[in-house]
């Protein structure tokens, strides 16, 4: 049975099946159909049956008259060579053509009033389908409307078959209706042209075969592209009868008989053979010899192309050079791997980074090879023509030039998939790797930027379109379509081209050596053309079905809303969206040159074409969905509509031709400014007239930290404490990093009341950041705080940035930052921004200094602000803000809100503007400790005092702008920059109301200088200030925050200079809190006083600088001084008669609260994977880590037919923990240490007080499942044994048990730490002997148990969530009977965000912090 399956069901998927209401039934198609036997409850067959024809149609035969028997031939033969799908336009010459097509069974017919739509949605399905589809049309204009689908099909290489009725000669230029001359009618834009006689018996009919086989070969080889069959009728055009002779099919007996074309077309390739001769030899010995090489990728459309150029880019490892329409682009990383991006060298926005020109001085690649033709940014070609390169090669199947600015050396036209397998048989040297990292990092740079000015700005803009539609392109059955102008621009430059794939666990195990998945991006590129896109898209979605959105301007739209018509007409295709920019013209004009010299009049009606035609009644016209999108919101949401619909939509951005020109023009502002800055930056580091030299990285050495405790001379103004307290005090960390070449770095840790964490807390981090950091690399671009930070904590790190405590992270920044400084022996704001006045190399004669291009106003000063705490009587009050105002302060904050009612407030607000008058600035912080009907009050009552802002002046987030409309009094954002999680730019969107005049940012608070840099960053570039406060740290941090905000002043002018507006007046920061300093953290302390030159306090930023360049710890307020601690590793034996078994301990830390912690691995673990948890404990607890059996340096000596069992280990532990701590113990265990600890917990009580059960489990409950585990790893075991340790490796970790940790981008060292085992044997019987499913149930045994438990289990493993879920319950259930003293439940749940099994390698720090909190608990 030839096309019969065999359809295996199981009980569990056939009851899912019958569940979804799905059952077995027959499947209707053109030509065959399925149906479906159930022979029993699980096993069915399905049997395919074709109902076609073999061999010719047999209508052929009945034809009435001649014109219809050629016409028939003419499809059929089309149809055996593969060319099923016509668009037929309407007509009546044409008709024995329409009629045949639509009659042939195996055809696909369309039909459109619009002959020009029509061709070109024809060139969309080529597209789509890499298949020509046929264009049939009538005589006379008909045919000239096809040019210019002919015309962009040909530049393109799109095959495409016309075949145009035509009158007979008789009528030719004899003024007949429609007739005109269609010979050669589209000149050189086709490949093939044959003008066929009108019908009769004398011309032999395998003529008209030959003919078509022919055409169709011209079409379909390169250089592919249209042809041109021009068939004359006379009449009968309809099926009237007409005697023709069946004699007349004689000699086509064979064709008859078979389903194949008549001709059969046969191309010889010849071998591509490597041998070091001739024309290929020059190229390869040119990629040998290069320097500088680049891949350039252009139009690349199928998948075996974009495959095949992957593996070039990975043979070669040169950048790679992305245009939109290469197909990798828009790349999607499969989750389960290391990043694609540290395998290839994506080059993704160089168009942009050539906006600066130092890097066009800097650029010069020496080797070029282009894929595919087709560049889409005029820059890109503009600089590779300015490189007098050595080699440019230019592959492509075609033999045609794509060579505008004439510097092609090499074209070799060839398959890509040939080219490539020629060069990956060679082994190349790869020399300069260091070329390649420098533009890479001047890439992410420019994605950082691009990404940061789009998602700061509110509005919605056309570069934000463009970078946000990829993010609704994740599915393999997505594709884009591009329309010219603009929107194809706007993507190239500012599209989003990474991300994540959402590939299931299924593909992925059958696809194992694939990294990432790629969306397929079109567009009518050939001609570039405005006309026929929509034809074109819905022509793409129907040849390639694919889930297609398509992207036009709204000029490109209204050229072809006759493809609403076609669109409606597709049904048997997947939905598309249609997403229109609106601008009401072309808008391309207006970044044009003409767009400054040209008035504005002429530039509206002959350029803009303006118009104001409503989008929205044309679809309602057609019957298509219309959305319409203003914001940001609502495009996200009208997106998001589109995609769970199963129908077409269309979605019409509305944008204005005068805001997209300027934003574009503060994008490319903004983009080139981060670009020098970064070169600046990289020159501290990089000789540039030695490009090859790698961007000089440094290493981190060693990091160590003190706690500290300096006097106050007041409690902060956030503190709890009795004001009757004599004393107040200051506790924190000061850390102390070195690099590899002796630079010093001090960084200051000091968790206050308002933060998340306590000095327990950020200690235990920074203690893990110790053990961690030491070796660890820093890019030189690591200060630009424009994600580089976060990149480096999480790649380098290997930590997440969100588990880091805001103040770990500020300190930990803050300590690189001075050693950074240190090391180029400049000051901290210098670092961060690049502003430098030294010599750059030659870097001075392309711009000596970035500052005299912002004309920024160079002052080396900070203001402050000063700080009172308003307690007190009004008088009192205003007697101490006199005295502030009398020492130079100019601007002062008031805390309020903390009197009875706001009535007081307002009359301190009062005396204080009777006693200093109204030069100063008044600023009050309410903390958010009002309702909003107090905030009233208060503004009722202050409304005349001219308040600068108040701070947080009500509790709800939802009533601060509402407060000052309703008041007009300006707020400034506090406590809520402070709580900001997450997207921080998509969190401060809701505030950017004119009302809101200030973010006050603490950078302890929000997570250090990147975080604090990018929330100033927004606030600048909506006009708002961007105020710096300090968190009553010591003089370390004021002088780290007064260099940072001289850094954001200088940033915020180059702001206003791109944006040409006036700068705001000087801003004073809130680092008053070091008049609350008794005490200091240095021999010398930070002075701040009143200008030399004047009467106002101000912070001297060479001040600043020169305290931390000199920065000496004061040893007097050291409580303590940590350096890492040595591990203590040391073996232990257990002697039987059975057996000998010696294992390895590790231990750290002395403990104070007479508890050992004891850890347990996972299986393939060792002792050494808790290393860095346990040192982060050791200061409070005394930790030890055990290799178990099998694992690590332990031994087992065993005899004949010896078994390991989890009741063995567990006594085997039980008595080497009794011989290490004669107290009681609290175990920690993952996997299958902690079913080991679990174990434990439950039999030795006594011993045991408690157990922390990460991602653990009790057992199997049934039998069978026991059963079938235990077989499972046996088998596993006996590969292990036959196969050996590192191919076990590679198929344990391929598992959906680890989709999580194979994205961790420490995973490789990860898995080499797994191959580190001396005893394979007993490795193999622990798998098999303490399998799940050997092990004896503990289910019932957990409802006895009686010490505590906390259970840890990472959120994306959905397996044992459940599992730790149905835990928790069990043991708690049984609470009544077992309690415990503090009245806290038995069993705690943690459930760590971002991680999956391995959850304490995935995400540790949440891990420690909870395992820390338990054994306080405990103790």
């Amino acid at each position: 049975m030839k096309d019969g399956q065999l359809v295996s069901l199981t009980a569990e998927s056939l009851a899912q099946s019958i569940a979804c209401g799905c059952c077995f039934e027959q499947e209707d198609f053109s030509n065959y159909y399925h149906s479906f036997l159930r022979l029993s409850e699980a096993l069915s067959i399905s049997n395919r049956v074709f109902t076609g024809y073999l061999g010719t149609n047999c209508s052929i035969m009945t034809c009435a008259n001649i014109n219809f028997v050629w016409a028939s031939l003419i499809v059929e033969e089309c149809v055996r060579l593969g060319l099923t799908y016509f668009c037929i336009a309407p007509g009546s010459r044409s008709s024995p053509l329409a009629v045949s097509a639509c009659r042939h069974p195996q055809t696909t017919c369309i039909s459109c009033f619009d002959e020009r739509s029509l061709s070109f949605h024809a060139v969309g399905y080529a597209r789509g389908s890499g298949t020509p589809a046929v264009v049939v049309t009538s005589s006379g204009t008909a045919v000239s409307n096809l040019l210019p689908a002919v015309v962009e099909a040909s530049h393109s290489f799109i095959p495409l078959v016309l075949l145009t009725a035509d009158r007979p000669p008789e009528l030719l230029d004899a003024g007949a209706n429609q007739a005109i001359d269609q010979i050669n009618h589209f000149g050189k834009f086709v490949r093939f042209f044959f003008s066929l006689p009108p019908p009769n018996e004398e011309v032999p009919a395998r003529m008209v075969l030959t003919t078509m086989d022919s055409a169709v070969y011209h079409a379909t080889q390169p250089p592919y592209g249209p042809v041109h069959v021009n068939c004359h009728f006379r009449e009968p055009l309809d099926d009237q009868p007409r005697a023709w002779s069946s004699d007349y099919l004689r000699g086509l007996n064979c064709w008859m008989s078979t389903s194949e074309a008549f001709t059969k077309y046969i191309k010889m390739r010849p071998t591509c053979g490597c041998n070091g001769h001739g024309q290929i030899a020059e190229v390869l010995q040119a990629i040998q010899s290069a320097k500088n090489g680049i891949l350039l990728y252009g139009d690349i459309q199928t998948e075996d192309d974009i495959w095949a150029s992957l593996l070039l880019a990975k043979h070669l490892a040169w950048p790679v050079v992305t245009d939109i329409l290469s197909g990798l682009r828009l790349r999607r990383q499969v989750s389960s791997f290391p990043g694609i991006e540290d395998c290839f060298l994506f080059i993704d926005h160089l168009d942009h980074t050539l906006l600066s020109d130092i890097v066009k001085r800097l650029v010069k690649p020496d080797v070029v090879i282009q894929i595919g033709s087709r560049i889409t940014s005029k820059r890109i070609g503009k600089m590779l023509e300015s490189c007098s390169l050595h080699t440019y090669v230019l592959v492509d199947k075609h033999p045609n030039r794509y060579d505008p600015s004439h510097i092609v050396t090499h074209r070799i036209q060839s398959g890509i998939p040939e080219f490539v397998d020629v060069l990956t048989r060679i082994n190349f040297s790869r020399t300069n790797r260091k070329w390649g990292a420098l533009l890479k990092e001047l890439d992410m740079m420019v994605s950082n930027e691009i990404s940061l000015q789009i998602s700061s700005e509110c509005s919605l803009t056309e570069p934000y379109v463009a970078h946000v539609i990829t993010k609704y392109l994740q599915d393999d059955d997505d594709a884009l379509f591009i329309g010219n102008s603009m929107a194809i621009r706007d993507v190239d430059m500012y599209a989003d081209g990474k991300g994540k794939s959402y590939c299931s666990d299924v593909q992925l195990m059958s696809n194992l050596e694939l990294l990432v998945h790629f969306i397929q991006v079109t567009g009518n590129r050939g001609a570039s053309g405005i006309d026929g896109l929509l034809s074109t898209a819905v022509g793409f979605a129907v040849g390639s079905n694919k889930r297609v959105l398509c992207m036009v301007g709204d000029v490109s739209f209204l050229h072809d809303t006759n493809g609403l018509n076609i669109l409606n007409q597709c049904k048997k295709r997947k939905p598309m969206t249609i997403l229109v920019i609106n601008n009401h013209g072309g808008a391309i004009f207006s970044l044009l040159p003409i767009a400054t010299t040209t008035e504005p009049s002429v530039l509206d009606r002959y350029f803009y074409t303006s118009h104001d035609i409503l989008i929205g009644q044309l679809c309602a016209a057609h019957g298509v969905k219309h959305l319409r999108a203003r914001t940001k919101v609502e495009l996200q949401h009208a997106l998001q509509s589109s995609r769970k619909e199963q129908r077409d939509c269309l979605i019409e951005v509305e944008s204005c031709i005068e805001d997209n020109a300027n934003y574009h023009s503060v994008m490319r502002a903004s983009v080139s400014e981060a670009v020098d800055q970064a070169c600046h930056v990289l020159s501290k580091f990089v000789t540039f007239d030695r490009i090859n030299d790698t961007p000089s990285i440094c290493k981190i050495t060693k990091m160590e930290y003190s706690v500290y405790r300096i006097k106050l001379c007041a409690p902060p103004t956030s503190s709890l404490v009795n004001d009757s307290s004599s004393s107040f005090n200051r506790e924190g960390l000061i850390l102390s990093l070195e690099l590899d070449d002796g630079s010093l770095g001090f960084g200051e840790v000091a968790p206050l009341e308002i933060h998340q964490e306590d000095m327990e807390d950020v200690e235990e981090q920074v203690r893990f950041l110790l053990d961690i950091i030491k070796g660890v690399e820093i890019s030189c671009l690591f200060s630009l705080l424009k994600g580089s930070i976060s990149c480096w904590i999480w790649r380098c790190l290997g930590v997440q940035p969100s588990s880091i405590f805001p103040s770990v992270r500020c300190g930990l920044e803050m300590a690189i930052l001075n050693a950074l400084a240190a090391r180029c022996g400049c000051s901290l704001s210098d670092v961060l921004s690049g502003y430098k006045s030294a010599p750059l190399g030659n870097l001075k004669s392309v711009k000596s200094e970035l500052i005299d291009d912002v004309n920024v106003k160079k002052s080396t000063r900070v203001q402050i602000s000063a700080l009172v705490d308003c307690k007190g009587t009004p008088k009192s009050v205003a007697h101490v803000v006199s005295q502030l105002v009398e020492e130079g302060f100019t601007t002062i904050k008031l805390k309020v809100a903390r009197r009875e009612s706001p009535i007081e407030d307002a009359i301190v607000i009062q005396e204080i503007r009777v006693a200093v008058g109204y030069q100063i600035d008044i600023r009050v912080d309410a903390n958010q400790m009002w309702t909003y009907k107090e905030a009233l009050q208060f503004a009722s009552l202050v409304k005349d005092f001219d308040l600068a802002y108040i701070e947080e002046p009500v509790c709800l987030e939802s009533d601060i702008i509402k407060f000052y409309e309703e008041t007009g009094i300006p707020v400034a954002l506090d406590e809520t920059v402070d709580n900001i999680r997450g997207d921080i730019f998509e969190q401060l969107e809701k505030f950017v109301h004119s009302g809101i005049v200030a973010l006050v940012i603490k950078p302890s608070v929000v997570g250090g200088f990147e975080n604090a840099a990018m929330i100033a960053r927004w606030a600048q570039l909506h006009d708002k200030m961007a105020v710096i406060s300090s968190a009553f740290e010591s003089g370390l941090s004021l002088s780290a925050y007064i260099q940072f905000a001289y850094y954001l002043e200088q940033q915020n002018a180059a702001i206003c200079s791109m944006r040409n507006k006036k700068c705001q007046s000087t801003i004073s920061h809130g680092l008053g809190t070091y008049r609350w300093l008794k005490q200091d953290i240095s021999n010398k302390p930070l002075i701040i006083c009143a200008h030399p030159d004047g009467d106002t306090i101000e912070a001297a930023v060479e001040d600043a600088e020169f305290y931390l360049r000199n920065f000496q710890i004061n040893h007097k307020v050291i409580q303590r001084a940590y350096r890492a601690e040595q591990v203590r590793s040391y073996h232990l034996d257990v002697n039987t008669e059975e057996f000998s078994y010696s294992t390895k301990f590790q231990e750290v830390g002395l403990g104070t609260n007479n508890k050992a912690v004891i850890f347990l691995h996972g299986f393939l673990g060792t002792s050494e994977d808790w290393i860095p948890v346990m040192r982060s404990l050791s200061a409070t607890t005394r930790c030890i880590s055990i290799d178990l059996p099998g694992h690590g340096e332990s031994k087992l000596q065993s005899k004949q037919g010896f078994v390991i069992s989890l009741d063995l280990v567990t006594e085997i532990l039980h008595k080497l923990i009794c011989d290490v701590t004669s107290g009681g113990v609290i175990l920690v265990g993952y996997s299958m240490g902690a079913r080991i600890a679990l174990h434990m917990a439950l039999k030795y009580k006594e011993k045991i007080h408690g157990a922390v059960i990460i991602s653990g489990s009790p057992g199997l409950r049934d039998e069978a499942a026991r059963r079938v585990r235990a077989a499972q790893d046996d088998a596993r075991a006996r590969n292990l044994l036959t196969f050996g340790l590192q191919r076990f490796l590679e198929t344990w970790y391929s598992g959906k048990l680890w989709t999580s940790l194979r994205s961790h981008p420490h995973f490789q060292q990860i898995l080499s730490s797994r191959s580190r085992h001396d005893d394979i044997q007993t490795l193999a019987k622990s798998l098999s002997g303490l399998s799940t499913g050997r092990q004896r149930s503990l289910w019932e045994d957990l409802k006895d148990c009686s010490r505590p438990l906390l259970l840890i289990v990472g959120e994306t493993d959905t397996k044992f969530r459940e599992i730790s879920k149905c835990m928790f319950n069990e043991i708690n259930n049984s609470r009544d009977v077992h309690q415990v003293e503090d009245d806290e439940p038995l069993c705690d749940m943690l459930v760590v965000p971002n991680s999956g099994h391995a959850v304490h390698l995935e995400n540790p720090l949440p891990v420690i912090n909870a395992i820390r909190k338990f054994i306080t608990r405990l103790s």
